[in-house]
């Protein structure tokens, strides 16, 4: 994505419109407004996980401003880890990964290959990168592999790398599922979560309220349709976590009762068999 491009989906000015927030002492969101398509207004959000051993994980990484400086700095400054879980939320990697050299860039199949393809995000080095034929196998470290299990969505239409931190019984997902209106994000905006006929209509397919049927038939018909036996069997290993919260990219976060949330949402296909 060009520069061009980013500017008519991110905020000018980020540090005025983001709203930093500690969820766990361990667990840091930054959170923003950001336009889906350029029309739906669906939020952004970065996610800051200090592990057991004081190293930090920025997963989806938002700007890198002042002010996250410094939230980074109040959690002991050591960025080990920075994750691009999917195949769009990757804006901001090759930022952070000047900032952090020393940090281990984690992305999945096809992304290193598409930032390669444009002169503004070529030259980000990847550390691992998950693929289907991989995905079982591919180990992080053991410190990360300590506090985090994960799963590799390769059968999900954006291709998802979804993590659990188990000492918060955290998940932590980019569009696997979404929470929408985006309050949080577009709460220091000045602007409505909901303006426009657009961002409503989208807004009503990917809510968490009531029997999420528009959000399952898009799971069912349009996002697993690739590979839904794949699929299947990627929500099944996650359902065997242990997770109470949810932190989506794209809406409010669920600060409890995630785990009901998910098996609602993924119930046609935890109901068929793995």
């Amino acid at each position: 994505m060009t520069s061009a491009a980013a500017a008519k989906l991110i905020p000018a000015h980020p540090e005025s419109v983001s709203v930093i927030r500690a969820v766990t002492p361990n667990i840091v969101t930054v959170s923003s407004p950001f336009l889906r398509f350029g029309l739906f207004r669906v939020g952004g959000r970065g996610t800051i996980v200090r592990m057991s051993n004081g190293a930090l994980v920025i997963f989806s990484p938002t700007a890198l401003t002042p002010e996250v400086r410094k939230t980074l700095d109040n959690l002991g400054g050591n960025v080990k880890y920075i994750a691009a879980p999917d195949i769009e939320h990757h804006i901001f990697v090759g930022e952070w990964a000047k900032a952090f050299p020393a940090a281990h860039v984690i992305g999945v199949d096809g992304l290193p290959e598409k930032r390669e393809k444009s002169a503004e995000t070529q030259g980000t080095k990847f550390s691992h990168v998950f693929t289907k034929e991989n995905k079982l196998d591919l180990r992080i470290d053991a410190d990360f592999d300590k506090d985090f299990d994960y799963e590799f969505v390769h059968s999900h239409g954006n291709k998802e790398f979804v993590i659990n931190y188990r000492p918060d019984r955290t998940l932590i997902q980019a569009d696997l599922i979404w929470n929408l209106p985006a309050k949080e994000q577009y709460s220091k905006s000045g602007e409505s979560p909901t303006a426009g006929i657009w961002t409503k209509l989208f807004a009503s397919l990917l809510t968490l309220d009531g029997t999420a049927k528009a959000q399952k038939r898009f799971l069912w018909y349009a996002l697993s349709a690739g590979d839904r036996k794949g699929f299947n069997e990627s929500m099944h290993r996650i359902n065997n976590w242990n997770f109470d919260r949810i932190i989506p990219c794209h809406g409010d976060v669920v600060e409890t009762g995630g785990k009901g949330i998910f098996e609602k949402v993924m119930q046609w296909h935890l109901e068929a068999k793995p």
